[in-house]
């Protein structure tokens, strides 16, 4: 038997079938979908996963966080990882990593098992993610081609969020909570079996692993954002609270003095030394804490007050996808014309008035009258900031160090909307409880003795009672959110500096980063 001159001249790591860049993309751009998805895909199932697990309110919030906490946490330890090892090798463990925790997370019977699934997802789409990006520049040439490729990836990050909408939203509906984790199990195993076949691995970069960088800032995060959950159900003078707080300041602190000192460090403080990329850092942390905050809670709103199907939610928040594509198209023509200050100072303010339109929720609120016009606002503002901050992030930066700049952008996003939802949650805690005593002394006093019965047995209040405790508790919580968006305008107006000229240099960089 001969061996094949294609098979016999091919290079180790070269893919089996070469020539395909089409399926290579497809694999590449699949992946990113699923990580994207996720985050969407699991919010309009929360209202289910609360009451099959049995998760308090303020809790259900981890759902959310401890996928975005360790994915913001170790995503630049993930792109590190590829340059070290091999971005194949390390794309194909990211996603083998994710599809297992999605199944275990499919299969949770507690509370803390799925948590502890979805910690371990946010593990492999920091792997998987990153490296993703990468292989785009491996796998195709710079040019045409490779901005095709990088446009492609782009739109399948943008529409991933409207997608996972609706998929949550029908895959609860039709089925059960638990398939918008076990639907990542079938595309995870396909794009784990075809990736060797059509992708080619990349060559191996000398360089050091930053863990103790990257797992002192995840667990410092972590710490942190337990302070605030369990203060939303304890009190601020719990132990606990106190504890998680005094162990974030350790950590976090730590974190900066071995960043400061370590020759390859994970997070380049000197990233930090340039007032608009600093600046813009802090709007997207506050943007991002009000926007992962604001999904959250008007989830809750629609199924639990307005009574929506998961599919009707779902198809309740693709207005808001629509206008952040609106406003993402509408920055990206005018930006060489005016510059991203004007973007920044006007997508801030009307995430403001959206906001701010929102803390006047209530039992009584429309989806029309109450929810869909904020978000409009809302959503028309952040499309207007997203790829504003993005080049306004690896403004001025080397182009070897655009990466970094764009990735450290991405990070503060993460991190910045556990944080933000760990905060607005505290808030939500404390009114809800106070509404909560005012409402039961108000449904005892009218109540039959039959649902007084019912309340002794089960300790929950019937409508209308417990809507008037839960957009309370809503309303409250959009407060500090508003605050945070001042936050950000003000930053926006007074600290940043860059003028258009400055962007002209990105036409290298500006791909890879909006992408």
């Amino acid at each position: 038997m001969t061996t094949s001159p294609s098979t016999k001249d091919q290079k180790p790591g070269a893919a089996r079938r070469e020539g395909h860049p089409g399926i290579a993309l497809t694999v590449i751009a699949a992946c990113q979908l699923m990580v994207v998805l996720d985050a969407t895909i699991v919010n309009i199932a929360l209202p289910h996963i609360q009451g099959a697990l049995k998760f308090s309110t303020t809790d259900l919030t981890w759902v959310v966080s401890a996928y975005t906490l360790t994915f913001g946490g170790l995503l630049l330890l993930g792109g590190r990882a590829g340059d070290i090892l091999g971005r194949r090798r390390v794309f194909m463990a990211g996603i083998l990593l994710f599809t297992l925790a999605s199944l275990l997370g499919g299969f949770a019977q507690e509370p803390w098992q799925l948590l502890a699934a979805r910690a371990l997802q946010g593990v492999g789409g920091a792997i998987a993610s990153p490296t993703s990006l990468a292989l785009i520049t491996t796998t195709f040439p710079e040019g045409p081609e490779r901005n095709r490729a990088f446009g492609v990836f782009a739109a399948v990050s943008a529409g991933g969020g409207a997608i996972g909408l609706l998929a949550g939203g029908m895959l609860t509906e039709w089925l059960d909570w638990r398939w918008v984790l076990f639907v990542n199990v079938p595309i995870g195993v396909l794009i784990a079996v075809v990736t060797p076949l059509y992708i080619s691995e990349s060559e191996q970069h000398p360089g050091r692993f930053d863990i103790t960088g990257a797992l002192t800032s995840t667990l410092g995060m972590t710490s942190l954002v337990y302070g605030f959950i369990r203060a939303a159900e304890d009190g601020w003078r719990d132990s606990l609270t106190l504890a998680s707080f005094g162990t974030a300041v350790v950590l976090l602190a730590a974190f900066a003095l071995v960043e400061s000192r370590a020759r390859e460090p994970i997070t380049p403080l000197r990233m930090f030394a340039d007032r608009n990329r600093s600046g813009t850092y802090v709007i997207m942390l506050c943007l991002a804490a009000a926007m992962f905050g604001m999904f959250f809670f008007i989830v809750l709103f629609v199924q639990n007050v307005l009574r929506y199907t998961p599919i009707e939610a779902g198809l309740a928040f693709l207005p808001v996808t629509v206008a952040i594509g609106v406003g993402a198209g509408l920055s990206q023509r005018f930006l060489p014309v005016l510059g991203p200050k004007p973007f920044m100072v006007a997508g801030s303010s009307l995430v403001v008035v959206g906001l701010g339109w929102l803390t006047l929720i209530d039992p009584g609120s429309s989806y029309l009258g109450g929810v869909l016009g904020p978000m409009l606002l809302f959503g028309f503002g952040m499309g207007l900031n997203f790829v504003t901050l993005t080049l306004t992030a690896v403004s001025g930066v080397a182009v070897h160090e655009a990466g970094a700049a764009s990735g450290l952008l991405n990070v503060t996003q993460q991190v910045g909307g556990s944080l933000g939802l760990a905060i607005l949650t505290t808030v939500f805690g404390t009114a809800n409880r106070e509404e909560g005593e005012k409402q039961v002394a108000d449904f005892m006093a009218t109540a039959s003795p039959g649902q007084k019965a019912e309340f002794a047995r089960t300790h929950e209040l019937p409508a209308p009672w417990s809507h008037e405790v839960l957009s309370q508790g809503i309303s409250s919580s959009f407060v500090p959110a508003v605050a945070m968006a001042v936050l950000a305008l003000a930053v926006a107006a007074l600290v940043i500096r860059v003028r258009k000229s400055d962007l002209e240099a990105l036409s290298g960089a500006a791909g890879p980063a909006a992408g």
